[in-house]
């Protein structure tokens, strides 16, 4: 493409970086692309969801959502919108809108689940084109179903974590405070007002133009990028090449940045309950259940002495490893016969799920995030040859 295309992600990546203090440059290329992919979300097959997660308040996520607003198509940000206005603005003729979710933490609070479930079945749903939410509604003395379009672009913050549901359809920035020496300038609205239109406008002049380059593109991704994490890369790598200049050289480091971040990511209680069992079985080939849950209980480092306030039980294991396929059994153990577990019928699951390198150990190593010292507008690799594909960007 032209210098101009090019320059156009280069003016927006000034712009947003002025009032948001990403805690990554992978962060600030990610969501350049992300708002770019917005404009051309109707030619591809899904759309990343844009998760700005942090563990406190002030982190900077609302700012992202309320940056990202003025530049993108249609946009709707909101906390309390009500399932049938979300679902009526995605089937709206003029156009997908644009979600913008915040304090989204309020849609999978168990207390309000149940009336939450719509927006719920949205966001889980809506990454792939042609995806819908199922309604079930009242007409007169009859109850209808009814499927409304679920497919838009979506961008969300929440304090702590998403569920592993929408966790693995998004693209996670772990947003931080920022240090003293980390300075942005205050963001209003109606200041920036003009330059962010124009920033838009030429965003939309862009994408109208890359768009017929889009269709039926399959961007070449990095290796090791593949099943789930292929659809949520695919359209931003895309976005890059077409972009041209550095940006896709930056996309793909972004993506393996990510999916590598999201590896490294606290496993979930089964699999923490799966590692820790391999952890104490050592090399037996059985294990009583009494035997077991005391081991368990022993490891200091691990949470089984305070689950909901109180230490697992069988009845606990039995349930958390029924996920897995796997069933207690009465088993000979020296003269007598208990209940409890082989390791013939652990096996696979530990094959499947317990990570490689924590196999040996319950002592799990942090994995401090890369952090970018200098976040400066400076090209940081050198330009790459356009992705080969069955059909390339241009």
């Amino acid at each position: 493409m032209t210098e101009t295309n090019n320059h156009i992600l280069d003016r927006v990546e000034e712009f947003v970086s002025r009032f948001v203090a990403y805690p990554t440059i992978h962060a600030r290329t990610a969501h350049v692309l992300w708002i770019a992919h917005a404009h051309l979300v109707d030619v591809f097959d899904n759309t990343p969801r844009l998760a700005a997660l942090s563990p406190e308040p002030g982190s900077g996520k609302t700012r992202l959502l309320e940056i990202t607003e003025p530049l993108v198509p249609r946009p709707v940000i909101t906390v309390n919108a009500t399932p049938a206005y979300v679902f009526r603005k995605i089937s709206d003729p003029e156009g997908l809108p644009t979600l913008l979710f915040d304090e989204v933490d309020a849609i999978f609070n168990s207390r309000k689940a149940d009336a939450n479930e719509d927006l719920r079945g949205l966001l889980n749903s809506g990454y792939r084109r042609g995806a819908t939410a199922g309604r079930a509604t009242v007409r007169g003395k009859e109850v209808v179903t009814e499927d409304w379009p679920s497919f838009s672009a979506v961008a969300l913050a929440e304090l702590n974590l998403l569920p592993d549901t929408l966790m693995t359809r998004s693209i996670v920035i772990h947003m931080k405070r920022r240090r003293a020496d980390e300075k942005v300038q205050p963001y209003r609205r109606r200041v920036y007002a003009q330059e962010s239109n124009s920033l838009y406008v030429a965003l939309a002049d862009w994408s109208n133009n890359a768009r017929p380059s889009l269709q039926d593109v399959w961007p070449e991704l990095p290796e090791g990028i593949e099943d789930r994490d292929a659809d949520v890369w695919e359209p931003i790598i895309a976005v890059s090449d077409v972009a041209g200049g550095l940006w896709p050289k930056r996309a793909r480091e972004a993506a393996l940045f990510f999916v590598e971040q999201a590896r490294d990511r606290p496993a979930t209680l089964g699999i923490k309950l799966l590692t820790d069992i391999k952890f104490v079985l050592g090399d037996r080939d059985r294990i009583s259940t009494q035997q077991l849950l005391e081991d368990l209980h022993a490891i200091e480092t691990s949470p089984w002495n305070h689950i909901k306030g109180e230490p697992i039980d069988s009845r606990f294991l039995s349930q958390t490893l029924a996920k897995y396929a796997i069933s207690p059994r009465k088993i000979r153990i020296n003269a007598g016969t208990l209940q409890g577990y082989l390791r013939s019928d652990l096996a696979d699951a530990f094959g499947r799920y317990v990570p490689a390198h924590t196999s040996e150990t319950t002592e799990h190593p942090e994995h401090p995030e890369q952090t970018a010292p200098n976040l400066a507008l400076v090209p940081l690799v050198p330009d790459v040859p356009q992705a080969t594909g069955r059909k390339a960007a241009s």
